[in-house]
């Protein structure tokens, strides 16, 4: 069996866009800092019950990434075993609080690392040539995968940050998950009911920052719904279909006609 077999099998084939690709690798580093928030001292227990949620929906994600992978391998030896997929279905099992939010679910979480490995790998292994045009050859894909990266990474990381700086304020009105999940989506969408505020310069200051972000991801989505929903204009063509090589075989065809015509007049 050839060296290149496991990799065909962890893998979707090469003709594919990188867009999801780098999609599960932003999920990836994103879930490996959630783990490293679990296990900080200083955290306190309503931003770790928050983490925890968040990163168990990761799990169900991965869930279906290491179902889909598996499903896909030409030989799902060679994924489960070769490319160490049975390490990605380690780091997608959810705990929901089962295991605990300690060391021990810390230990099954860097099982990730595989997977940010084996997708580092791939990346790597195309020229920047080929990274430049699967980017602009799918350049739909990328758009709707990086807005929805950057809609993710924007509430998980503004919900938390939120939530650890108001949890220590006894006078602030963000005390659960529930309430810095639910300011964070108003914030980040523009809406901003006003019925959760943060009182703390912490606080406030994640809320600026999702403010502005907001603005970006919110004129993003409009803009892809918007292409989705007008047909792309095609420009008039200057003409009948006649292209730029053949339109130099005329003129060189008319000019030794000339040239045919004035030696024809000179004899």
């Amino acid at each position: 069996m050839s060296a290149s077999t496991p990799a065909a099998a962890a893998v979707p084939d090469r003709q594919d866009s990188n867009a999801y690709e780098m999609f599960i690798l932003v999920l990836t580093v994103l879930s490996l800092a959630l783990m490293v928030g679990l296990v900080l001292p200083r955290v306190n227990p309503a931003t770790k019950q928050l983490l925890n949620v968040y990163d168990n929906i990761i799990c169900v994600v991965f869930l279906f990434d290491f179902a889909m992978r598996l499903r896909r391998a030409p030989h799902k030896r060679d994924y489960f075993i070769g490319e160490r997929g049975w390490l990605d279905l380690l780091g997608s099992i959810p705990s929901f609080g089962i295991l605990g939010s300690g060391k021990y679910v810390s230990l099954f979480r860097l099982a990730r690392l595989s997977r940010l490995a084996r997708i580092t790998r791939l990346l790597r292994g195309q020229s920047k040539k080929e990274l430049v045009d699967d980017v602009l050859e799918n350049r739909g894909q990328y758009a709707v995968f990086i807005t929805m990266l950057a809609a993710l990474v924007v509430l998980v990381l503004a919900s938390v940050f939120v939530l650890q700086f108001e949890g220590k304020d006894p006078n602030a009105n963000i005390q659960t998950g529930g309430d810095a999940l639910w300011w964070a989506w108003v914030t980040i969408t523009t809406v901003g009911y006003g019925d959760f505020y943060p009182i703390t310069t912490g606080g406030r200051l994640v809320g600026f920052f999702v403010m502005l972000t907001g603005i970006g991801i919110i004129g993003a989505l409009a803009s892809i719904f918007a292409s989705l929903l007008v047909s792309p204009s095609e420009p008039p063509p200057l003409g009948p279909d006649v292209s730029t090589t053949e339109l130099q075989a005329i003129r060189a065809e008319l000019a030794g006609l000339r040239e045919q015509l004035a030696q024809d007049g000179s004899g």
